[in-house]
């Protein structure tokens, strides 16, 4: 059961409330409420894995440069949609850390690129693993096709929200 104790049921499709709003947005807007609700509790969770001072919003930086290696500050900062200042200090409290270097951009030598230590990348590496296993365990009920198609209309409202 949902934790507002509907059961997550939306109304009739194309049905309208009294506002005029659709129950199918409705719908979706309660259910990204508790999606995020999670999500942004479970980040921090994770973060304290891959270190006890590690903060919560930094822990997407790590997964991205785990993902896409070296990343310009100017890069991050515009994946995740802060400031340079912002930017800045994160990167500065991960380095404090041993969890990412700086070094030159081949690329550009007056630039500098962020990336993952060996010890950010183990640390990283070792909970997403956990993750991946506790995703695993949570959807071991579903088919594939059903968990490849939710990965997808994911990755589409994504791109959507990104626009």
């Amino acid at each position: 059961m949902h934790e507002d104790g509907n059961g997550g049921a939306p109304g009739a499709a194309g049905q309208m409330t009294p506002s005029g709003a659709d129950q199918e947005f409705l719908a979706l807007e309660r259910e990204l409420t508790v999606l995020l609700r999670r999500a942004r509790a479970n980040q921090g969770e994770m973060a304290r894995e891959v270190h006890p001072d590690l903060e919560s919003s930094a822990y997407g930086l790590l997964i991205r440069l785990d993902e896409l290696g070296g990343q310009r500050a100017t890069e991050l900062a515009a994946y995740i949609g802060v400031g340079k200042a912002t930017m800045s200090r994160q990167l500065r409290a991960l380095e404090e850390l041993g969890l990412i270097a700086r070094e030159p951009d081949p690329a550009d030598g007056r630039a500098w690129l962020v990336t993952l230590t060996e010890e950010g990348r183990r640390r990283v590496g070792t909970v997403r693993e956990a993750r991946r296993a506790r995703y695993v365990r949570q959807l071991a009920h579903w088919d594939r096709r059903e968990v490849s198609e939710l990965a997808r209309l994911l990755h589409e409202l994504n791109d959507v929200m990104a626009k």
